[in-house]
């Protein structure tokens, strides 16, 4: 039987958005981040003061689309991506950027994949396809997700346990730290830095999808593997279209783990400005034991 690395009872057990946010340490105002927050942001951007011992503290960016916020009444909006939100508690508030510079941190990027329940509480952390150096951006990372809060992931009126993918990113530009975390990881969103959360499967009576299932019914030795998925997903959070990109190492059961944990796989639709929109999307799927 494969192993189920996230599974519907992890979600439970344990188990961003800011498309992209910011700090900027040459500002004295606010700075952006992940956190539980009343009316959540699809984008943000955050400062902090040089006297910050820890790290940022956050400030709101730009006000929410109407689409991401509860309506007067209170009720829920039909689709809302999983946030990085704002506060203390939002990871990007709690990365300490000064630490990293004193460590000896360089630019550096760091993918990653978090599960986040119905609460906005992360229950399992991934990272993958970093680039050289990032050893300690992707320690400091992990580390201050451990505690953070998101902004829970809503499909139809409803809170939902749902995957975030993200992308970390570490500047030092004019001697001072530069950090972002945007909400998906295309590479031309990211180039362009663009207003752009990526679909989240999600955990529900409206998805078939039951999390990661390593292919331990196949492999003798146990290693970590890497899928890219091209995907097609409508406005609604449908699957249309998917195909294996890339699979890494080959022939190891990765592939067909990949196919048959998401064919089924119902998502929080991509959002663009703001508003829900079909998408093509390249996504990895990273496994391990």
């Amino acid at each position: 039987m494969p192993r189920t690395v996230l599974s519907f009872a992890a979600l439970l057990l344990g188990c961003a958005s800011l498309i992209a946010a910011e700090v900027d340490l040459g500002k004295k105002s606010p700075a952006p981040t992940p956190q539980k927050a009343p009316t959540p942001k699809t984008r943000q951007e955050a400062t902090a003061t040089p006297q910050a011992s820890r790290g940022p503290q956050a400030s709101p960016g730009p006000q929410a689309s109407p689409g991401s916020q509860a309506s007067p009444s209170g009720e829920l909006p039909r689709y809302r991506p999983a946030l990085l939100g704002t506060g203390p508690t939002a990871v990007i508030n709690r990365i300490d950027t000064q630490d990293l510079i004193k460590r000896g941190q360089k630019d550096g990027r760091v993918m990653f994949c978090c599960s986040v329940a119905k609460t906005g509480e992360i229950a399992n952390v991934w990272t993958y396809n970093k680039t050289p150096e990032s050893l300690l951006l992707e320690q400091e990372l992990v580390r201050r997700l451990d505690q953070a809060v998101f902004v829970p992931g809503i499909y139809n009126k409803e809170p939902v346990h749902c995957l975030f993918y993200g992308t970390v990113t570490f500047a030092i530009v004019n001697g001072k730290p530069r950090l972002r975390i945007f909400a998906n990881q295309e590479a031309e969103e990211l180039k362009k830095e663009s207003d752009f959360v990526g679909p989240q499967p999600f955990v529900g009576r409206d998805s078939k999808f039951e999390g990661l299932h390593y292919p331990n019914d196949v492999l003798e030795v146990e290693i970590t593997g890497l899928v890219e998925l091209g995907l097609k997903i409508d406005a609604d959070g449908n699957l249309k279209e998917m195909n294996v990109v890339s699979e890494y190492p080959p022939l190891k059961g990765f592939r067909r783990a990949a196919a048959e944990d998401f064919r089924v796989a119902t998502f929080i639709p991509a959002f663009r400005d703001g508003k829900p929109v079909e998408c093509n999307i390249t996504l990895p799927v990273y496994y391990e034991p």
